[in-house]
């Protein structure tokens, strides 16, 4: 407990760890470096006892290291005021720092200290997080996380240029798509995209596994949100077939967003799969799908609600109604080519009602007649009307278009 330490074991122990942080820089240790940045790290008890033990830690820092004391000072301070909870003045404190060690990073040739500016990165965004949290409990701005953002701009143009520091602006990208996905200001990610897939500078396949793994997940989610659904496939995929196979919980989420994607465009993972991860949610929705079960379908939308809006997926389920539609009709197909061969081309509307009716859902002729119509135009269905006898004639030739792929 910092009460029973004396003032002696307290200089001691700040002394060392300033030594040690300049030490780092002097011998370009990047590691060590990175572990001295962690604010937030559970083994910092130590030191923090020390700092409060001892206020006098800025003017030791300043007069001991005069010529780093811009980074020295505010990231004592950042640290004890971490270990007190009181994340918003830790927040400020650390921005200091991390600007002052952002002034230092561009001076160096060598991308030597790339892991400890990447543990800057993540500490200013958890610091941040944290701070909001407090703030908005205090009726007061959350505003760090935005500034977070800000900061990290300013690292990613530092990175972005020709030369080996650019190998860590991946990372620094992958930090800014969680501060934008958390404050919903999504549209801020386009900036960045641009500048990782299309400046020459970068060649993606030469940055980390784990980063392009996020890089993809975070990609393949706005796709989601913009209904590019064969994009965002080809991303989550990327991010799922590449992830590393023992973090079940990264599975999972980029799982959460692939299902959906898949389900748009036709295809049905299997029910092992939602069980193995716990994504059971998914379930009943798949299952109205094989049935042309509209009334599983909304059912299923109705209970899980509120997960499916959290995650942004609602809008994208909702839209599988056409393929229960498609499913149903063609289960009527199956069934009257049965009973009469002769006519099994020919659907009654009045029998898609009847077939409505028995799950529960009213709807008239009219309104079965306008969803048969958006079958037929998104080609889920090939045939035509004949209006005066409210029959859908379907085509003898693949009436019921698979999906193959492509989304509805």
């Amino acid at each position: 407990m910092a009460a029973y330490l004396s003032m002696g074991e307290a200089h001691r122990r700040i002394g060392d760890y300033l030594s040690r942080v300049v030490d780092a820089i002097s011998s370009s240790d990047g590691a060590a470096l990175a572990s001295l940045f962690a604010v937030s790290a559970p083994d910092s008890t130590l030191l923090s006892d020390a700092l409060a033990a001892f206020p006098d830690f800025p003017r030791l820092a300043g007069d001991r290291f005069p010529h780093l004391a811009d980074l020295l000072v505010p990231l004592l301070r950042a640290i004890h005021s971490h270990s007190l909870q009181r994340f918003a003045d830790a927040y400020s404190s650390f921005e200091k720092a991390a600007n002052a060690f952002l002034q230092e990073f561009r001076n160096w040739e060598t991308p030597w200290a790339m892991e400890a500016m990447h543990t800057v990165a993540l500490e200013i965004r958890l610091l941040a997080e944290k701070a909001d949290r407090e703030l908005a409990m205090t009726g007061k701005n959350p505003d760090k996380l935005q500034a977070a953002g800000s900061f990290l701009m300013k690292v990613f143009g530092a990175l972005a240029v020709k030369g080996p520091k650019r190998i860590g602006a991946l990372y620094v990208t992958c930090q800014l798509f969680k501060i934008y996905f958390r404050l919903g200001t999504v549209n801020l990610c386009r900036s960045v995209i641009r500048s990782i897939e299309t400046a020459r500078n970068f060649d993606f396949e030469d940055f980390p596994v784990k980063d392009k793994v996020t890089y993809m997940y975070y990609t393949g989610r706005l796709e989601v949100f913009n209904e590019n659904f064969l994009v965002a496939d080809q991303k989550l995929t990327y991010a799922l077939m590449h992830c590393n196979p023992q973090s079940e919980s990264n599975l999972r989420r980029i799982l959460k967003f692939l299902i959906p994607v898949k389900l748009s465009i036709g295809v049905l993972p299997k029910r092992t799969l939602l069980e193995r991860y716990n994504l059971l949610e998914y379930a009943d929705v798949m299952t109205s799908l094989k049935r042309g079960d509209l009334r599983l379908l909304r059912q299923a939308l109705d209970r899980h609600e509120d997960q499916f809006l959290k995650s942004g997926v609602y809008l994208v389920l909702e839209k599988l109604e056409l393929q229960v539609y498609q499913r149903l009709v063609k289960k009527i197909h199956i069934i009257q080519r049965q009973k009469e061969p002769a006519k099994a081309h020919q659907i009654k509307l009045g029998v898609v009602v009847k077939a409505l009716k028995w799950l529960e859902i009213d709807m008239d002729v009219d309104e079965v007649e306008c969803i048969m119509a958006c079958l037929i135009y998104k080609n889920l269905i090939k045939g035509y009307f004949a209006h005066k006898s409210k029959v859908l004639v379907l085509s003898k030739q693949d009436p019921f278009p698979k999906l193959n792929g492509k989304p509805v």
